[in-house]
């Protein structure tokens, strides 16, 4: 019978890997919950499966963390591109809706979560990469964290922040004629 030793993980490695992962997560809750909850805005009954399905992602990534970038944008990024997964799926997958659906997150200012909801289905409309770019930078990273994330120039992510903010605020007069 081959010991746990061979494998290279003794019971108090796992433990000591576990406690490790435990408090990463709880560092990076709320933004995980975010990056969850942005990407499926008006489903809110998926966000809690799509934070098991980062938090898989998460946990499968962990030991390779190399620590070539900070920790929150290592989660970030890992994060985003679970939910990029995701939604690439769920468009080759039939839409059903449930029934009475409740946001757990729901805001008591009506008018400041309509507005965040309609942000958000912009965003959506976006090209991939452009949403990706913007969606961190209103998550408060720098341009230089979103450079090193994306594999871009910061001069590039600057542009396309740029950009992307003015197609964003067209589409927004469109969509309400201004």
């Amino acid at each position: 019978m081959a010991s746990s030793e061979s494998y290279g993980a003794t019971p108090s490695n796992i433990d000591t890997t576990q406690s490790d992962f435990n408090a990463l997560v709880l560092r990076h809750k709320a933004m995980l919950w975010h990056i969850c909850s942005d990407y499926n805005i008006g489903k809110a009954w998926k966000t809690e499966d799509c934070m098991q399905e980062v938090l898989i992602s998460l946990w499968r990534s962990f030991g390779s963390f190399e620590k070539r970038s900070s920790e929150k944008t290592w989660v970030w990024r890992v994060a985003t591109n679970t939910m990029l997964m995701l939604r690439r799926k769920d468009v080759r997958s039939p839409q059903t809706d449930s029934i009475d659906t409740v946001r757990l997150d729901e805001k008591n200012d009506d008018s400041n979560d309509e507005q965040y909801k309609q942000l958000q289905q912009l965003i959506n409309m976006l090209p991939e990469e452009n949403g990706v770019v913007i969606r961190a930078f209103l998550d408060g990273f720098s341009y230089k964290e979103i450079a090193d994330m994306t594999g871009s120039s910061v001069g590039s992510v600057a542009m396309r922040i740029a950009r992307t903010k003015r197609k964003l605020k067209q589409m927004y007069d469109q969509e309400n004629n201004n």
